[in-house]
């Protein structure tokens, strides 16, 4: 008992760290800046961030297949020092190559950690008995990548004014290579397929406390199914497969993306809503660091999100889509409390649809199914770019951005209607894996 709680504290410890770092990017509030001081138009930064977002695609999958074939902590590792390698080009080489060569960098580190860090915590959960902490422990981690955001809109003026961009972008590197040295820290323990099978055969023929992954009676592996071969283009095809015909994961995946990609997407258009508001320029980031605190609230509130079933968390989506148009449509400062709010509760949701996920996947495909959620998020990301250019030309941020509460609250509405009581016979569950 008492290693394991050391375990999952030495765990958690490393994972707060790492997420606090990887975040912890001076040059988050001013790479705009830097990109328009360096002669590019709108137009140009715009199609960086394409390239940023292409890539992140072109990589989420194939990275997470390659960790669940290799280490889950290699990947944790090289994903910054692929991050600093971006940052350091545009600090000693400020151009447009250099900053689309920078924007294909840090979506490749992105991509390698995506996919890679849920499976990773997740399994030396599991490993450690504490599957059932994973929600807890997850949601912690975002808050802390949110701390490191402030930090970074706290640090950044100051260090600007100190020594300029190059003084930005080698606190970035530096954050960069002190979370891949944290990252060295991760324990890893892989469950080999010798080991679900062990696990999954009962020792008398009672019936079982716990779903167990589906596995084969024998030891004998059937070739014909993907998941069973080693190798790294074998386990792409394992997760996919896994993915395809397992609805609940299907399910999970769907969730996962459109309840992250929306509101993250949204995120990046909240200070042309904070300027809309008549405030000061120097008001702006004030009302931003409201929205951060929303976001921070949000994952601490992961354990008392776990006892939401279907109809309280569609009430979640309900409500934060509520408070997102209202907000949005006030166009008064009073209107950020309730975009933060509204950013708290999509926060818990996000969490709450990852912890689904994981705890509906069975196997060793972790990462590959986690990244594949990650890729649909981006894909839906683009699009919510793409529509929102369009609607806020036409008819302002405020009704953009109301308008986008829109899939959420359908979201909701099926799940109500959809919803049924879970009978006090049905097998135990993780409570993660019963908000929808």
């Amino acid at each position: 008992m008492i290693l394991t709680i050391a375990g999952g504290r030495r765990l958690a410890t490393t994972l707060y760290a790492y997420a606090f770092l990887t975040d912890l990017v001076l040059l988050y509030p001013v790479y705009a800046l830097l990109f328009a001081d360096s002669g590019l138009s709108v137009g140009q930064i715009s199609s960086l961030f394409v390239i940023w977002s292409v890539a992140g695609i072109a990589l989420d999958v194939p990275s997470g297949a390659w960790a669940d074939a290799t280490s889950r902590r290699l990947l944790l590792c090289l994903a910054p020092l692929c991050t600093a390698a971006g940052f350091a080009l545009w600090t000693f080489v400020p151009s447009y190559p250099a900053f689309a060569l920078g924007f294909v960098l840090w979506g490749a580190g992105g991509a390698l950690a995506s996919g890679a860090l849920e499976a990773l915590v997740f399994d030396e959960l599991d490993h450690l008995g504490l599957a059932q902490r994973y929600a807890r422990t997850i949601g912690r981690a975002r808050t802390a990548g949110t701390v490191g955001v402030l930090a970074s809109i706290v640090l950044a003026g100051p260090v600007l004014g100190y020594g300029g961009y190059p003084a930005v972008g080698l606190a970035s590197v530096v954050a960069c290579l002190l979370a891949a040295a944290v990252a060295t820290r991760f324990p890893e323990h892989r469950a080999t397929a010798t080991d679900t099978l062990i696990v999954a055969a009962p020792a008398a023929p009672a019936a079982p406390a716990a779903p167990a992954a589906p596995v084969a009676p024998t030891q004998h592996r059937d070739p014909a199914d993907p998941a069973d071969e080693p190798g790294w283009w074998q386990g792409l095809r394992g997760g996919l497969a896994e993915a395809r015909r397992d609805r609940r994961v299907r399910a999970g995946v769907l969730l996962v993306a459109v309840v992250t990609a929306t509101w993250g997407a949204l995120e990046e258009y909240t200070p042309l809503l904070a300027r809309d508001t008549g405030v000061a320029l120097t008001t702006v980031p004030l009302l931003l660091l409201l929205l951060a605190v929303g976001q921070v609230l949000g994952g601490l509130l992961a354990p008392a999100g776990e006892r939401l079933r279907v109809r309280g968390y569609a009430l979640l989506l309900a409500g934060s889509a509520a408070a997102l148009a209202s907000g949005a449509l006030l166009r008064h400062p009073a209107g950020f409390v309730l975009l933060a709010g509204a950013f708290c509760g999509f926060q818990l949701a996000s969490v709450l649809a990852d912890a689904r996920l994981q705890a509906r996947i069975s196997g060793t495909r972790r990462a590959t199914i986690t990244s594949l959620a990650g890729m649909a998020t981006e894909l839906i990301t683009i699009a919510v770019y793409i529509w929102f250019g369009v609607v806020a030309t036409a008819s302002g941020n405020g009704v953009a951005f109301a308008l986008a509460a829109l899939p959420y609250a359908l979201i909701a509405l099926l799940m109500l209607r959809g919803g049924r009581p879970t009978s006090r016979r049905s097998r135990p569950e993780a409570s993660a894996s019963s908000v929808v």
